[in-house]
């Protein structure tokens, strides 16, 4: 078993400067748990509090029931995969794999064993003769994550352990991280990323961070299709969501927004009662949701400013109807090569679109 349970977790540093505050959450046996959010958010911070090599300030820590706030790092069943390799070059696969059960005194028998299961695990049995400089990056981090595998630890921890690949390299170990997740069914393991589409990808649930605290906390399609607050909204998914400013003219299980900024209206399928008429809302409708219409009824009317041809999408960039504004974004699915200069009319399924007010979802009222 290695369940986690933080509680009221903060970070301060020198007494003032506090970089996270109130902290809760559950984290089960056999989970996934990414955490994202902008840079600065206190993400990596968190989880090196939860390895013990951050002091946490207030709050408090459990694994498994037992309280680990002032136990060492070595004595917390964790072990963490970090940005960098940190492998010893001088030692082969094997020996790097070895390295801390040979610390452990583990007998030669325990250790030639722990070290070939995380060898086929990982793939790296033809490997472990070799030295790290005669790696690939992807596979020098797949020796790096075997060094934690062999400790058999509680919890896993990955702090951006694909940043320092390439693009390919990138798409090829976070396929093996997953791969590796489905073989260890009762591992916990908690990922730290800056990538959307790594925590879409691996989580069981994603924390979202922002202003100290979480903003949110689900499965990656519940933060995509039902967020709680715009932060959310516009930092899970690529391009962000448009978000228009709006104001209810038609209340009910159906409600009706007026947009001036494009001159139009559009109904949501989020229920408003009569007190809500003339509130003053911003529209959500992610980018890839717009479709065209040369209807009376649509969300936005606009010039098309840049396209951009990606060959299965294409995406449109409209001109800003103000300074101040985020330029309104359309992904259509297909080529539309010939559209740049055109004025063209957008709207979005009522099931797709999203209403917020003072920064909330309605749906979350």
């Amino acid at each position: 078993m290695a369940d986690l349970k933080l509680t009221g977790v903060g970070k301060t540093y020198g007494g003032s400067v506090e970089v996270l505050k109130d902290i809760d959450l559950d984290i089960t046996t056999g989970e996934l748990i990414v955490f994202v959010g902008p840079s600065g958010c206190g993400k990596s911070t968190l989880l090196r509090m939860i390895a013990g090599l951050e002091k946490i300030t207030a709050g408090e820590l459990q694994i498994d029931g037992d309280v680990m706030n002032d136990v060492p790092p070595a004595q917390r069943g964790i072990a963490m995969v970090f940005q960098s390799y940190a492998l010893y070059p001088h030692m082969t696969v094997r020996d790097n794999m070895a390295f801390a059960l040979k610390l452990a005194k583990k007998s030669p028998q325990e250790i030639e064993a722990a070290v070939g299961r995380a060898a086929k695990v990982l793939q790296l049995e033809e490997y472990l003769d070799r030295l790290p400089k005669a790696l690939s990056g992807g596979q020098r981090q797949r020796v790096a994550i075997g060094r934690s595998i062999v400790r058999d630890p509680k919890v896993y921890l990955f702090d951006e352990p694909l940043s320092n690949l390439d693009a390919s390299l990138r798409v090829a170990t976070r396929i093996e991280i997953a791969q590796l997740k489905e073989s260890m069914p009762n591992s916990t393991m908690i990922y730290v990323t800056h990538d959307q589409v790594e925590a879409m990808t691996l989580a069981s649930r994603i924390v979202v961070l922002a202003d100290k605290g979480i903003a949110q906390v689900g499965s990656p399609l519940e933060l995509y299709e039902t967020p709680e607050n715009e932060f959310v909204a516009q930092f899970i998914g690529s391009p962000a969501m448009n978000l228009m400013a709006g104001e209810v003219v038609g209340t009910g299980e159906v409600t009706t927004v007026a947009l001036p900024e494009g001159a139009g209206t559009i109904t949501a399928n989020i229920p408003t009662n009569a007190d809500d008429m003339g509130l003053k809302v911003n529209v959500g409708i992610r980018p890839e949701d717009m479709t065209v219409t040369d209807g009376d009824i649509y969300a936005y009317a606009g010039t098309v400013n840049i396209v951009e041809a990606l060959g299965e999408v294409t995406q449109l960039y409209f001109a800003k109807s103000a300074p101040e504004h985020e330029p309104v974004i359309a992904k259509l699915q297909g080529i539309h090569t010939d559209v740049r200069g055109r004025v063209m009319k957008m709207t979005a399924d009522p099931s797709k679109v999203h209403l917020f007010a003072d920064g909330r979802s309605l749906l979350y009222r």
